[in-house]
Parts: C-alpha cells; structure tokens; sequence
C-alpha cells in the first residue's frame, strides 16, 4: 500500500518520523525541505507549520538511526547503505566543540588563580579575625577505620 493511498485520518496517526520513513522507502533518498514539504502536503499543514517546524524536523532526523545523510546532503534509510557510504556529520564541529571546550576550562582555571589570589589578600588583611582558629583546636580528625573500630 502506497503512502498516497492513505487518508488524512490515517496519515495522522503516524508520527513525521514514520511519515518519513515510509516516504524514503517509497521514493529514495530525498533531501530535508522536500521531505518535511511532502508531509506537510499529505497532512495539509498549513506553510506556517512548515516554517516553524523545520528545524525540529532536521534534529529528529538527525537523532533517529533509521535515517542516514548521505554525501549529497539528501536523506535516506539507512537499511539501504553500507557503512562506507554513510557520512560523518561534519568532523570539522567535532574539532571546533573540542577547541571551545579547551578555551572554557582555561577560562575557568584562570578564574580559579583570581579566587585564590583574592582569598590570599583577605588571608593577610589586618582585620582578619583569628577566633575560628580557636574555635577549632579541640577538632580532632579520625580516620575511617578508626571510627569502625569504635563502633
């Protein structure tokens, strides 16, 4: 049974996703505006629709893994490619994530040195005041085992 045979009242009880997957395996690989288009027909959404929900569209095809992009940028069942044909999504994000992350805990290290170099000046302010030094003479520091052999 082909999609078209479909009714509306049957077509909305698929999710975009399985609308997606049986439009590939119906006509091939096609690419992201004529897929979510195609739906969008079928389940005479109107163009609003379209333009709002594209984006989520793209993320779920990106995250269900019955869908591969293929190099041409067109989307296509994965069932129907071997692994050599499949494309990485864009190494050059994975070196551009990898160097942000470097840059923030550079920045986080050095407002780490801030902190201290701040706690030290207020470590040697004159009117720092040395009563929690005297409130902590009597601590005493046990050890685990030495707890479980009171116990």
């Amino acid at each position: 049974m082909s999609i078209k045979d479909l009714s509306k009242d049957e077509l909305e009880l698929y999710s975009h996703k399985d609308l997606t997957n049986m439009l590939l395996a119906e006509k091939g690989a096609m690419n992201t505006v004529d897929l979510f288009r195609e739906i969008t027909t079928l389940l005479e959404l109107p163009n609003s629709v379209f333009e709002n929900k594209i984006a989520d569209y793209y993320t779920t095809l990106t995250t269900d893994k019955r869908f591969i992009m293929l190099e041409d940028g067109k989307w296509d069942l994965r069932d129907n490619h071997t692994s050599d044909k499949m494309v990485t999504v864009a190494d050059s994000d994975d070196e551009e994530e990898v160097e942000e992350e470097e840059s923030e805990i550079k920045d986080e290290s050095s407002l780490d040195d801030e902190n201290e170099e701040d706690y030290d000046s207020a470590r040697n302010d004159e009117d720092f005041d040395d009563s929690t030094d005297e409130d902590l003479k009597d601590l005493v520091i046990i050890d685990e085992d030495e707890l479980e052999l009171e116990e």
